[in-house]
Formats: structure tokens, sequence, C-alpha cells
């Protein structure tokens, strides 16, 4: 199934005293880019997050902050009076360089970096095992955001494809009226030379030139690339790339083809394929 690279996910548990919360944010990307903010508690875990984070989402600028709340128990904090007192000096020795008068200071040390200090239990296997789950909740449910994005994308390519093959299937009806356009193009070129033309030379070099600008190959060609389209989207896996190229190719043919149309009405067929395949390029770079 087809799926967006934008998604949202969230899972949350509680278990040895904490209240711990996973939350995940993505958006396309041409790889998989992957930010990661942790506790203290779970630095040590931040490689195996990673990876099981990549191997599950595949493609996408991710973000997972995971965080915890004690919630029971006694929590372990002590004051590094050592820092805490070079700041206050330096503090103090500030104010009476700029002659400030002397004021409390303890509250603005105690927000100062490192000055609290929260000593980190030790994560057991249970613990750990029991992060994996919600990991795993919150994949699940970025996924399945990912699933329902996926739908609208479908939706909307297939509309554009439809669009695109539409006005493909309108060419025929054109071409016997560029050709005559293209005849009587050259023979008045002819006649203001005001010279005789031998008539089956004209035709030869007439149909000499209409091969030249026969689009048959290229309807072939276009029509091939949207069915391979289609039949992509329905594939298994991440298709974003690949449907990346094959509008390259279909954009390829219908440029082809309107250097080659020589017809006001075809050439805004060709101008509308272009419309409607600028906004499936744009919807690509959102798939997975």
């Amino acid at each position: 199934m087809l799926q967006s690279m934008t998604g949202y996910g969230k899972a949350f548990g509680t278990f040895f005293n904490k209240k711990v919360t996973v939350e995940m944010r993505a958006l396309n990307s041409k790889g998989i880019d992957i930010y990661l903010k942790l506790p203290g508690t779970y630095k040590s875990y931040e490689l195996p997050i990673r990876k099981q984070i990549g191997k599950e989402l595949e493609r996408g600028k991710i973000e997972c902050v995971i965080t915890e709340e004690v919630i029971g128990g006694d929590t372990k904090v002590s004051v590094n009076q050592e820092l805490a007192k070079a700041y206050f000096m330096q503090m103090k020795t500030l104010a009476d360089a700029v002659g400030e008068e002397p004021k409390d200071y303890v509250a603005s040390i105690m927000r100062m970096p490192e000055v609290l200090q929260t000593k980190e239990s030790e994560v057991t296997d249970e613990e750990w095992k029991e992060l994996q789950k919600l990991i795993v909740e919150a994949l699940k449910n970025i996924t399945q955001f990912r699933e329902e994005e996926g739908k609208s994308l479908v939706d909307d390519f297939n509309t554009s494809i439809d669009r695109i093959e539409n006005l493909l299937l309108e060419v025929p009806k054109y071409e016997e009226l560029r050709i005559e356009i293209i005849r009587e193009r050259m023979r008045k070129g002819l006649e203001k030379l005001q010279e005789n033309v031998d008539d089956n030379r004209f035709e030869q070099e007439l149909i000499y030139y209409i091969e030249k600008l026969d689009v048959s190959e290229e309807k072939t060609r276009l029509q091939h690339h949207l069915d391979y389209f289609r039949t992509t989207m329905a594939a298994e896996g991440a298709m974003g790339k690949k449907l990346g190229f094959i509008s390259q190719e279909i954009g390829r043919e219908i440029n082809t083809l309107g250097s080659k149309s020589y017809h006001a009405d075809l050439q805004k067929n060709v101008v509308e394929m272009k419309d409607y395949l600028e906004k499936i390029k744009e919807q690509v770079l959102n798939t997975l």
C-alpha cells in the first residue's frame, strides 16, 4: 500500500514508577533523517532506538521525543554545591562591578545548568522491554497515519493520471487536421516562390516531413508509462522514488508530443497534461 511520508504517532505507558511518553512526527525527505531526544536515563539505548525507527519508517525526516515523569517513589536530587558557589561568586563580582545592590541570587543559581542533579537509576532489562513496546506502538500509529494519508495520495494520483490519459485519447482527432495545416503551409510557401512544382514530388516531401512529426511512438510510450504508474502504485513497499522516475519519463513523452503538435488545440492539451503532471511530481515528493 502506498504511504505518505507525513505522519504522527504517539504512545505512553506507566512502569517502574514512571510515566513514559513516545511521540513521533515525520515529514518528507530524500532519505532517512532521525532527530532523537531522550532523557538521560535512556541515552545508552540511542543506537538501537535509531535502528528500530529507521528500519520501520524507511524514509523521511523523523522527530522522536521520549519523555519520562516520575510519579511515585523517591527522586534522588542533589545540589552541585561547588558549581553553585562558583556561580554565586561570579554573580556577586559582576554586581559589585556594575554597582548593583546585593540580593538573593539563589533562585537564579538553581536554574543554572548542572546545578540541580538527578541521580539516574540504572535501566533494567524489563524496563527496556517496556520502552520497546511503547516505541513499537508509536511506530504502528505513525504507520497507520501514513497509510491513511497514502489513500488520499492514491486518489489524487489516479485523478491526474486519468486526466492525462483522457487528453492523450483526444490526440488522434487532431492528427489529420495537423497534416492539412502542414500541407497548406508548405503549398503557400512554394507559391510565394512562383515556381512550378511536381505534385508527386511535393507529396513525397510532405510524407517525409509528416513522418518526422509522427507521434505514434510517443502516444504508445506515454500510455505505457501511465499504466506502469498505476501498477507501481498498487505494489507493496516504498514506491515513492520509482514513481518519481516514471513521472520523469511521462514528462519526456509529453514534451516530445508538444514539440511535434503543430496545432493550437493539441498544444493546449499538452499544456494541460503538463499541469496535471506537475501536480503528480509535487505529490511524489511526499510519497514513501
